[in-house]
């Protein structure tokens, strides 16, 4: 792809996004016109000389990967989609941040052709470019195809980007892995919502990032040279990610606002508008862009039409063949289900043992833990961990860097081939609760793994035994949060996990061993799971009340059953997933819970959701403050949650 530089053609080009960015915020009255304007030399030259794309196939196998992470600059996105050819035209550009537009307020994957993922949570573009760049590394090393796949990741960032704590953790681990296909813009016009980003932040920027195993170079934002100059270095670069700092002025050539923070979020006013339109010549009509302009672009699309056509003859066909099957083999689920042994076990390991085995089936499943394999079962012992320049093996070593680890886990799931699992214990799933989310909103496959799920932690304290976690978890929307009582719901929540592929999944899991119900049939359990709960235990006479549980307070809750001697009048409702029971039809949700009969909750967490599992005038018997350290049998009997105790509560609650 060798296109001519043009001084006054890319000048007018680069005009066109400031001013179509700046129109399209103060029509809508809303958003951040500041960074477009400040950025437009930068992203242009990027675009336009650098980045290789197909408007018409935006998800072309070849192609780079394009990140904004400063999502609040989305409209120097969309303009740069509109100009080139992208599915987001003039009057999406003018129905910017409306109901139903295709470009909404910050970039939604799945919304807008040409948005790899969703951003304005910032540092989640920075640590989902790194996802990215590791499944590029990791799929190249699967295929052998180096030509296929030796696109580059880029992204532009900005201060706050920096600032954020996700960013660091994700630049450190692509230092560490040097991930020389990635090469981040760093928009550094030192402005923040608050004022210059002196008054919170003196890092040595550079210094720090080549002290995390990163290139680094420095150049002056609106200087095309330089910037052309730094791209090309950047794009040759062996051995490590590459971070362009590029010096530029936030609300470049609005007189008032230039170097302002009151101009990144919000618009500009009639006023400034007019004088930014003046300062540069711009003439036309608003959102007028002269038939020049896109002339120019076009050179740029027409070109990479040729390049695209000359890959597809090389590797379209490979490209193809590389695409996970959507169906998972029959003896996948026969291998897993031969695991199930009947003996006491803790979640976490029947788990670990279900990863072992779904490892060998699927090559595109990797994964790991913030620095907790050992104790959340996860890592897989038949393949390698993947490390600088070795991308083979199943295994990521995070680190004790939950939020990147999450967010980083979004961008391989998006790049496609791969099911990545994430995992640490429950109390921890905090720190990475905006992946989690960010999941969730994009509809990705991953598999979050939450073992150490409740006071049972026992001595580690009140700062390791997750309370209110599993019920914020199910607050997510359209994250499946299962907490298996067995090895057999373990089994069917890992079949569920894989095959969900549009939303990620939360699997809940223990530290201690559990008790499995002698009697459960496994094709009731297989059937039952997948409507989020079922009827572990019947009464065997007439029914008097119903006690639903989850993950370790079912087998509890059979142990109650026994020393109550209520084997004739109490039912045992396991709930592994309320989300999916809620979701039932009336007719089936009232089979395992009738209205009129009494109702119990056992869980080892806060309380408040069960009330829509067993209705307002239910007993729910729970933590609804923090826990203490001390063995976990004292800590269950101390909060109440021992047999004898719920027995006790069940007893009062009845008469």
């Amino acid at each position: 792809m060798d296109l001519k530089y043009d001084v006054s053609k890319v000048e007018n080009c680069v005009k066109a996004i400031r001013v179509l960015s700046a129109e399209a915020v103060e029509k809508a009255k809303s958003g951040h016109p500041g960074m477009p304007l400040g950025c437009a030399d930068v992203a242009f030259i990027l675009w336009h000389y650098f980045l290789r794309f197909n408007p018409k196939d935006p998800k072309w196998a070849g192609r780079d990967i394009f990140v904004l992470s400063a999502g609040h600059a989305s409209m120097l996105q969309y303009s740069l989609l509109h100009l080139y050819g992208f599915n987001v035209s003039i009057d999406d550009i003018k129905n910017f941040r409306q109901l139903g537009s295709k470009t909404p307020g910050h970039p939604e994957h799945g919304v807008t052709d040409g948005v790899e993922t969703t951003t304005g949570p910032l540092g989640q573009g920075f640590a989902n470019g790194v996802g990215f760049a590791m499944a590029r590394k990791m799929m190249e090393a699967r295929t052998g195809n180096t030509g296929m796949y030796d696109s580059k990741v880029y992204a532009i960032v900005s201060d706050g980007d920096i600032m954020e704590g996700i960013s660091s953790e994700a630049a450190s681990i692509a230092g560490n892995l040097g991930l020389d296909n990635l090469i981040y813009i760093y928009d550094k016009n030192d402005i923040s919502i608050e004022g210059p980003t002196s008054i919170t932040m003196s890092d040595d920027i550079v210094a720090k990032f080549k002290a995390m195993g990163w290139n680094v170079l420095d150049i002056d934002g609106f200087d095309h040279t330089q910037i052309m100059g730094a791209l090309n270095t950047a794009k040759r670069h062996k051995g490590s990610p590459t971070l362009i700092v590029a010096h530029t002025v936030i609300g470049k050539g609005a007189n008032k606002k230039q170097g302002k923070n009151s101009s990144h979020g919000e618009p500009l006013g009639d006023e400034e508008l007019k004088c930014l339109r003046n300062n540069m010549g711009w003439c036309h009509e608003p959102f007028c862009i002269p038939k020049e302009v896109y002339e120019f672009t076009k050179e740029k699309i027409n070109a990479m039409e040729a390049e695209y056509n000359e890959w597809n003859k090389k590797y379209g066909k490979l490209s193809k063949e590389n695409k996970n099957s959507s169906d998972l083999p029959a003896s996948l689920y026969d291998d897993l289900r031969k695991l199930a042994s009947g003996k006491a076990d803790a979640t976490r390991s029947s788990s670990g043992k279900c990863m072992q085995v779904i490892a060998k089936y699927l090559t595109g499943f990797v994964g790991g833990s913030a620095d907790l394999g050992p104790s959340n079962k996860t890592f897989i012992s038949d393949s390698s961990s993947i490390k600088k320049d070795d991308f083979n093996g199943k295994n990521i070593h995070y680190g004790v860097r939950e939020h990147a680890m999450g967010a980083i886990s979004n961008g391989i799931a998006l790049h496609g081939g791969f099911v990545p699992f994430a995992s640490t214990f429950l109390i921890f799933s905090d720190y990475m609760r905006n992946s989690i989310r960010l999941s969730s909103l994009m509809e990705q496959q991953v598999v979050y793994v939450f073992t150490h799920d409740s006071i049972y932690v026992g001595e580690d304290g009140p700062t390791h035994q997750p309370i209110e976690q599993l019920s914020s978890l199910r607050l997510i929307p359209g994250l499946r949060v299962l907490r298996p009582s067995g090895e057999l719901e373990t089994i069917e929540s890992w079949l569920m996990a894989l095959e969900r592929k549009e939303g990620p999944t939360a699997l809940i899991l223990t530290r201690q061993n559990l008790e499995q119900i002698a009697t459960l049939d496994a094709k009731k359990v297989q059937e039952g799971i997948r409507k989020g709960a079922y009827i572990a235990l019947k009464e065997e006479g007439k029914l008097s009340c119903v006690v639903a549980a989850s993950g370790s307070e079912v087998p509890l809750a059979a142990s109650v059953r026994k020393i109550l001697g209520a084997e004739s009048w109490m039912r045992i409702v396991s709930v592994p997933c309320m989300e999916l029971f809620l979701s039932q039809d009336r007719t089936y949700r009232e089979s395992l819970i009738p209205a009129d009969a009494p109702c119990v909750s056992i869980e080892a967490g806060s309380t408040l959701l069960w009330k829509n599992i067993c209705g307002s005038d239910s007993l729910n018997i729970g933590i609804d403050d923090f826990g203490v350290s001390a063995p976990g049998e004292v800590v269950a009997k101390h909060k109440g949650l021992d047999a004898e105790s719920i027995a006790k509560r069940i007893k009062e609650y009845l008469n």
